[in-house]
């Protein structure tokens, strides 16, 4: 059973640096889509990242594109949010997620494009 557990999360300071993973097991993702998705308190899930297989397409919600980066080490099978920069309003569970269900491109924003999701990891940005 495929399984996606995300870990790195922490308190932090505004203007910090943090970096989240979410370790994949009990199938090859490699050649699947994944991405990052966040809870801010008292908000909906929204997408932060997402990355394609292999790692050649990647694609950022406007409110973190040039701050966070996604990345993915196939063999490893792990995928990685590198986060700069971090304001107190990047307070939120962050959620690693999987899609088998061939989507691609800016399909990847939306939350019903992935069928795998991990438990999250809590980032608490303070002022």
């Amino acid at each position: 059973q495929a399984h996606l557990i995300e870990f790195g999360g922490g308190l932090v300071q505004a203007g910090d640096s943090l970096k989240l993973s979410c370790d994949a097991s009990g199938r090859t993702f490699s050649s699947i889509p994944m991405g990052w998705f966040r809870r801010r308190p008292g908000k909906d899930r929204e997408f932060v990242a997402a990355i394609s297989p292999f790692g050649h397409y990647t694609v950022y919600a406007d409110s973190v594109k040039g701050r966070f980066t996604i990345a993915r080490d196939v063999a490893e099978n792990t995928v990685h949010l590198q986060m700069s920069s971090l304001e107190p309003e990047d307070t939120a569970r962050y959620y690693c997620a999987a899609t088998t269900l061939k989507y691609g491109g800016s399909r990847l924003k939306r939350e019903d494009a992935y069928d795998l999701w991990g438990q999250g990891t809590q980032v608490i940005v303070s002022i």
